[in-house]
């Protein structure tokens, strides 16, 4: 998946870049364009599925570039300012990131790509380009194993360590981060819930409402005693539309 991302600020451009590599290793950058009028010039020439797009620009604002380009893929605005969301829903907006933003901000937003592209009439273009992983190596001391996302039940953070627990009851380490997976399986089979925790649909055996509009979840094999399974708060919505899709 290609991204081009419109941003005057350079250091701005980069921690972008370098939220994509550890959030989504799958999007590439295709282009950087630091101005309305290179972002028109790339944006009709660069082959691309995605946009990041800062408000404002040195020569202008923005949303002058719809005026002159042709712009038919999701954009994620990017701004410092959020007196402009309403504007740029209506410019292709997907969602919009004040800045700041943290890395957690920036998976909701993809994650809201995800569940868009497999609804939305003409948007499974985006999603038929997704490379998402069918297998995943793990280490069993000096043996390996390679496990097939059919036998995933989920995977869980603890500390510094990333546990991939199977259907069958096994629990492997796998040398990633959550949120590196988070990018690389598909989102029809699997949902992160938390922080923690990013479960397969056939893992979940009940679903209760809990404290705070949150929904707990009772999986199979069952995390360790002190690991709770919760949808968070923000991600209740987005968990409901994915169960009844």
């Amino acid at each position: 998946m290609k991204t081009i991302i419109v941003e005057d600020e350079p250091l701005s451009t980069d921690e972008l870049r370098n939220c994509l590599k550890e959030v989504a290793p799958r999007i590439e950058v295709a282009a950087v364009a630091r101005s309305v009028k290179e972002a028109v010039e790339v944006i009709g020439s660069t082959p691309h599925d995605l946009i990041f797009m800062d408000i404002h620009l040195g020569d202008g604002n923005s949303f002058d570039i719809f005026k002159q380009v042709k712009v038919s893929v999701p954009v994620i605005f990017i701004t410092a300012y959020d007196t402009y969301a309403l504007k740029a829903f209506e410019n292709q907006g997907i969602d919009y990131l004040l800045k700041p933003f943290g890395r957690e901000d920036l998976r909701r937003a993809l994650d809201k790509l995800d569940l868009l592209s497999r609804s939305a009439p003409g948007a499974g273009n985006v999603r038929e380009q997704l490379p998402y992983q069918e297998r995943f190596l793990v280490n069993m001391g000096a043996r390996m194993k390679s496990v097939s996302v059919g036998e995933i039940a989920y995977f869980m953070a603890d500390g510094k360590y990333l546990h991939l627990y199977t259907h069958g009851g096994n629990d492997y380490i796998l040398d990633q981060t959550i949120a590196g997976v988070s990018g690389r399986v598909s989102p029809s089979r699997f949902f992160r819930i938390n922080r923690k925790f990013i479960v397969s649909f056939d893992a979940i055996r009940e679903m209760v409402r809990y404290s705070n509009n949150r929904i707990k979840i009772t999986l199979f094999p069952p995390p360790p005693e002190n690991q709770e399974s919760i949808v968070s708060a923000d991600r209740v919505q987005e968990f409901r539309a994915w169960l009844n899709r």
